[in-house]
């Protein structure tokens, strides 16, 4: 197979290899990760198993659903839509991660955003809740439909799917896959927080406060 794009390839790559060293991916190793190339395609993972994934592994597929490189695994095939769809209704996204990180998982499954409590997600770009995407069939219009209108939305970078994982989009893969670790975190400290009565929201303007103390670091 050609190695085109092959920066776009080893951002993919490194972000796939950061899930693994986070520990913020599935027992199973499934997940799928794409790149944007230009206007008007993508790199997609081939297959749904990206442990040891190296830059062969990706195919180059245009927005539009078609296949310009590569080979797709049938089963990758049915989430084409789902990584082009953000591509398409966000340009500021440049990279888009879904998993079943074991944490978000949980609250998939609950059907129950993951608010913002965690001071990490505010310096990671994600200042709101995730919202939850009611549950429809992989791939489906639906489905995409509703990933669309929830990043569409809000000024979120992660949707929560119901019943089923997370997806989580960056301004590349490598970004996406930070800020993946980040929710992980967050998802799991909420739970364990329960435990001690439950986490407790922000005090106001502490987003404010954030951003003027990261603005002071930055210069």
């Amino acid at each position: 197979m050609s190695t085109s794009h092959l920066a776009e390839r080893r951002a993919v790559v490194d972000a796939a290899a950061a899930l693994f060293t986070n520990g913020v991916i599935s027992r199973t190793g499934h997940a799928n990760l794409s790149a944007r190339l230009g206007d008007d395609a993508m790199l997609l993972t081939i297959e749904g198993q990206v442990r040891d994934l190296t830059v062969d592994g990706l195919a180059v597929v245009g927005l539009d659903g078609v296949v310009r490189e590569g080979d797709l695994d049938p089963a990758n095939a049915e989430i084409v839509a789902m990584h082009a769809e953000v591509y398409r209704a966000r340009p500021d996204v440049g990279g888009v991660i879904h998993t079943h990180s074991p944490h978000l998982l949980a609250f998939a499954l609950a059907n129950r955003p993951l608010a913002c409590r965690y001071e990490a997600l505010l310096r990671f770009g994600q200042a709101s809740d995730v919202p939850v995407v009611p549950w429809a069939p992989r791939g489906s219009t639906r489905s995409v439909s509703d990933i669309v209108d929830a990043f569409t939305a809000s000024p979120t970078h992660a949707v929560l799917l119901g019943n089923h994982g997370v997806l989580v989009a960056g301004t590349g893969p490598r970004q996406a896959a930070a800020l993946l670790t980040v929710l992980e975190e967050a998802a799991e400290a909420e739970i364990n927080a329960i435990a001690l009565g439950g986490a407790r929201d922000f005090p106001a303007g502490a987003l404010d406060d954030v951003r003027a103390a990261m603005a002071r670091v930055r210069g």
